[in-house]
């Protein structure tokens, strides 16, 4: 496990075998932006990578746009971005951007989702994959 800390931000990675986690706490915004653009794109190429939120009070246009950019990367490499229990706040964000409509959202239950990864449609399971269900 890889962690990165400021007073304002923490971003933690862990490696599994078909997935990377990386979680996040404190505020994403123009100055913290890197540490989770950093971890992002450093993550090793696996099936899925879920980036949690549950920790994260804010989350600017510049964290926007790093995860807009982990999703076309991972997309391009084969493998899926979700996203994971984002608070109130930063579910709002996503919901204003539509970024809520192109990755795939997941809350308290792995088995719920909303979103719009895998164009609308159930992908075939993966052992050792997320369990996602989009709703349209």
């Amino acid at each position: 496990m890889e962690e990165q800390r400021s007073d304002r931000f923490a971003v933690t990675v862990s490696v599994g075998d078909r997935a990377v986690d990386v979680r996040a706490v404190g505020e994403v915004d123009i100055a913290t932006v890197g540490t989770l653009r950093a971890a992002l794109w450093s993550a090793p190429a696996r099936p899925v990578l879920r980036l949690h939120l549950a920790g994260v009070r804010l989350l600017s246009a510049a964290g926007v746009r790093a995860v807009v950019a982990a999703h076309l990367r991972i997309r391009a490499q084969g493998g899926e971005l979700v996203l994971v229990e984002p608070t109130p706040t930063v579910l709002r964000v996503l919901r204003a951007t539509g970024l809520h409509r192109v990755v795939p959202i997941v809350g308290g239950d792995p088995t719920q989702a909303t979103g719009g990864g895998f164009a609308g449609r159930q992908r075939p399971g993966q052992p050792g994959d997320l369990p996602v269900e989009l709703v349209a």
